[in-house]
C-alpha cells in the first residue's frame, strides 16, 4: 500500500492524497516500511516535530530518505532582494531559512533516527533576469512560502532588486545555485 501525503493542497488532490502539514499531522504508529519526503521539508515550520512524527510511524530498521532544497541556495535572489530592502527601508524576511546539511543530520538524530547520511548536490543554473528566475519559481510552486509574508515594495524595490541581480552577471547571465540536500536515516531495530 502506498499512501500520498503532501502540504501542499492543490498537489495533494492531484496526487489523490491527504493534505497537511508534516509537523501537525499523526502519521501513525510502526506503520511504513520505507517514507520518502522529496521537496516537502524545506518550507516545514516545526521540522523537529515532523521528524519525530515520522520516525514513529516508521517500522523497525524502515529507511526515511528524501531531498529538500538548503545550504546556499538562491544566493543572487537573496543578496538581490537584500539591496533593495535597504535601499528602501528595512531588510525583511522574503525567503524561508534554510538548512545546512549537518543541521539535518544532528536533527534527524535528534528525532530518533540512526545512520543518517546527508549529501548535498550543487546545481548552477544562470538567468537572464530576475524575472526569468521569478518565472521559474512560480512554476515550480518554490515562491515565498513564508506565512507571515513581509509587505511589498512597490516597482521600484522591483526595479532595484532587478538592478542588483543584474550586476552579479557575467557575460549577460547571472549565476545562481540550488543545494539539494539528499537523505537517509533508519528506524531503530
Amino acid at each position: 500500500m502506498v499512501d500520498s501525503f503532501d502540504p501542499g493542497p492543490a498537489f495533494a488532490r492531484t496526487a489523490g492524497g491527504t493534505w497537511g502539514e508534516e509537523d501537525r499531522y499523526d502519521f501513525g504508529v510502526v506503520r511504513y516500511d520505507l517514507i520518502v519526503a522529496v521537496g516537502t521539508f524545506d518550507t516545514v515550520n516545526g521540522l523537529p516535530a515532523a521528524l519525530a512524527a515520522l520516525r514513529r510511524a516508521l517500522q523497525p530498521d524502515a529507511p526515511l530518505i528524501g531531498a529538500l532544497a538548503g545550504g546556499d541556495t538562491l544566493p543572487a535572489l537573496r543578496a538581490a532582494m537584500i539591496e533593495a530592502d535597504r535601499a528602501s527601508g528595512p531588510v525583511a524576511a522574503r525567503t524561508h531559512p534554510r538548512i545546512e546539511a549537518p543541521t539535518l543530520a544532528s536533527l534527524l538524530h535528534g528525532a530518533g533516527l540512526c545512520m543518517a547520511v546527508v549529501d548535498i548536490d550543487r546545481v548552477r543554473l544562470r538567468y537572464p533576469t530576475l524575472d526569468a528566475l521569478i518565472r521559474d519559481l512560480r512554476a515550480m510552486g518554490a515562491s515565498n512560502a513564508l506565512a507571515d509574508r513581509a509587505p511589498g515594495r512597490g516597482r521600484r524595490w522591483a526595479d532595484r532588486a532587478s538592478a542588483a541581480f543584474r550586476a552579479q552577471a557575467i557575460d549577460g547571465a547571472t549565476e545562481e545555485r540550488v543545494d539539494i540536500l539528499h537523505f537517509i536515516a533508519w528506524a531503530p531495530s
